[in-house]
């Protein structure tokens, strides 16, 4: 990846935690460009849902690519124009989905065209990754009621949430952005402005020590 912008964040976490809520919020405050992931237009993605090893490769490649694309357009539009950008998603999204749906043969040939696209794209100045137990990300599901994401395999679930955990931990030993991690069964942001106050707080925090350390 290429250095930094002026402010970029990104969001991360499980299906259903918040990302996209949280995200709106930030943009609001900090006056920002709203970057919202492409969800519906992955023609793949209810055939994956009902049958994950036969369309895991088709799914994670449309995502992969158009993830790319949404960020080397905003890249260009915004950042480089030094507008401040918040997403409701990052291009690792992309990796840790495809760890945990791809067969080995597969996943090798996915890494390598990652890895290439990874290196056009900004890095942001923070990564905030909002995770949840199973039995809020259930909650939170339902209550958005996408129609595709009703049969989503419990266990899949499951070993997504584990995913986004091992990730904050190899993220915050390997990586140069700086990680907050919230935990989304503690924060309402969506129902208690005091939340949403203290997660902008911490984003402050971060932001001001990162600009502190450049200097």
């Amino acid at each position: 990846m290429i250095e930094k912008s002026p402010l970029f964040i990104a969001i991360e976490g499980p299906i259903g935690v918040g990302k996209t809520s949280l995200a709106n919020y930030l943009a609001s405050h900090y006056s920002a460009y709203l970057l919202k992931e492409i969800v519906y237009e992955n023609p793949f993605l209810d055939r994956f849902y009902e049958d994950v090893q036969k369309w895991s490769f088709q799914t994670e490649m449309f995502f992969l690519t158009n993830r790319y694309q949404q960020l080397i357009d905003v890249q260009k539009q915004y950042l480089n124009q030094n507008f401040p950008v918040i997403s409701d998603y990052h291009l690792i999204k992309s990796l840790i989905f495809s760890q945990l749906t791809l067969d080995l043969n597969h996943l090798t040939k996915f890494k390598q065209i990652y890895s290439i696209l990874e290196s056009d794209l900004s890095m942001p100045n923070v990564i905030i990754v909002l995770n949840a137990s199973l039995e809020t990300v259930i909650k939170r599901i339902k209550k958005r009621n996408r129609d595709f994401e009703q049969n989503i395999d419990i266990r899949y679930l499951e070993m997504l949430i584990e995913s986004y955990h091992q990730f904050v931990t190899t993220l915050k030993r390997t990586s140069q952005v700086p990680i907050i991690e919230l935990d989304g069964d503690y924060y309402d942001f969506v129902k208690n402005p005091e939340d949403l106050q203290e997660i902008i707080a911490k984003v402050d925090l971060m932001i001001h020590k990162e600009a502190h350390n450049e200097d």
